[in-house]
């Protein structure tokens, strides 16, 4: 197994930390400690009484519940705590996949999602967002891309970069196409809490027993620097995520899943002035957007806190996006990281005066750019 470079990560590694203005985020404004403290109640006598013993192989038990209640509809035996999704999603496709596999995933998407299969040697059928259609999933292509040998469809609504989502008719549809060939839905849910025009969508497991969810404290609560994440599954199958990761990481560190505890059992305290201040943000975006018609192009994101709009005028916005950092100090991520060069990520998860004074600084850029 051989894993590509990640454009999107060698992007960020270069610019994240020395960004004056960074608008390309796919997360929200981050918590500190004190404010963690603050929203669970944690007292440092809590922390102190903690002994650092190893840890349960799938998690806590305590903390396995908290996940399970959150997500709604499943039992504790079916969730593993992780280090973030990535480790959950890691674990999941190398447990369920081998060489010759077909997988579909979806594109444009979050790269770990494609890469990992690709790397296993996996036969990847790529269902593909139609910018003309406003990125709207298509599900008769999606029927048309499965067959009897598909092992997995791999996705993540609401979506990164697009914003796109499914109806809950569509999701059970997409299930449904799953159901018809017996094959595993893995479903990406980084972003199931930031919905706008509809509440976020039942969980997948809860609905399919051959689903598998992944979720993350990266993104609607806030804490990315936490490192929690976790995946709900079939108990089978994450028996064979704990002889991998037997040889890797072992288990999450109990000074997490203190914190994640607590978060759990206050998580609406967290989301929802998140979700309040990037519906906020998202306003101001297709405000900007809609002043500056001749400059982008813009499909409104149901989802999430990323909008991938077309910077008309330019067939490959990478040149762009390096001067307007190194000339502007604006930091957004070049379409070309997701397989579509016209095109930017942006994020309006962040604090609004950033996204104004950033959202003006492109627009100066791509106004001199036209000139």
């Amino acid at each position: 197994m051989r894993l590509r470079s990640a454009p999107l990560e060698d992007w960020l590694r270069d610019y994240y930390f020395t960004a004056e203005i960074d608008i390309s985020s796919s997360g929200v404004h981050s918590y500190s400690m004190a404010e963690l403290r603050a929203l669970t109640g944690l007292r440092h006598a809590d922390v102190d009484r903690l002994v650092f013993d190893d840890g349960y192989s799938l998690g806590a038990p305590e903390v396995r519940a908290a996940v399970a209640r959150h997500v709604g509809g499943v039992e504790p035996d079916h969730v593993m705590t992780t280090s973030g999704s990535g480790e959950a999603i890691s674990l999941v496709l190398s447990a369920l996949l081998q060489a010759g596999d077909e997988v579909v995933v979806v594109e444009p998407g979050y790269h770990l999602l494609s890469e990992y299969a690709t790397a296993l040697g996996c036969r990847i059928s790529t269902w593909w967002l139609d910018p003309e259609r406003d990125w709207r999933p298509d599900l008769d292509e999606l029927a048309s891309l499965v067959t009897p040998r598909t092992r997995a469809i791999i996705v993540n609504f609401p979506q990164n970069p697009t914003g796109a989502t499914l109806t809950e008719t569509e999701l059970h549809r997409l299930l449904a196409i799953a159901d018809g060939v017996g094959a595993y839905v893995l479903w990406d849910g980084a972003f199931t809490d930031l919905t706008y025009d509809a509440p976020p969508l039942p969980s997948a497991p809860a609905l399919y027993d051959r689903a598998v969810g992944f979720g993350t404290f990266s993104k609607a609560f806030g804490l990315p620097g936490l490192r929690f994440g976790w995946c709900v599954a079939p108990p089978a199958l994450l028996t064979e995520c704990v002889r991998i990761r037997d040889y890797t990481t072992l288990h999450v560190s109990p000074l997490v899943e203190l914190l994640a505890l607590g978060v759990l059992d206050n998580a609406q305290a967290f989301i929802r002035p998140r979700l309040e201040q990037a519906a906020t943000g998202r306003a101001t975006l297709l405000a900007w957007a809609a002043a500056h018609p001749d400059l982008v192009s813009l499909a409104a994101p149901a989802g999430g806190v990323t909008a991938f709009p077309r910077l008309k005028g330019l067939g490959d916005t990478d040149e762009f996006c390096d001067e307007l950092f190194q000339k502007r100090g604006v930091l957004v991520i070049p379409g070309s990281c997701f397989g579509h060069p016209q095109h930017v990520r942006i994020g309006f998860g962040g604090r609004a005066e950033q996204l104004t004074e950033g959202l003006d600084r492109l627009a100066d850029a791509l106004t001199q750019a036209r000139r």
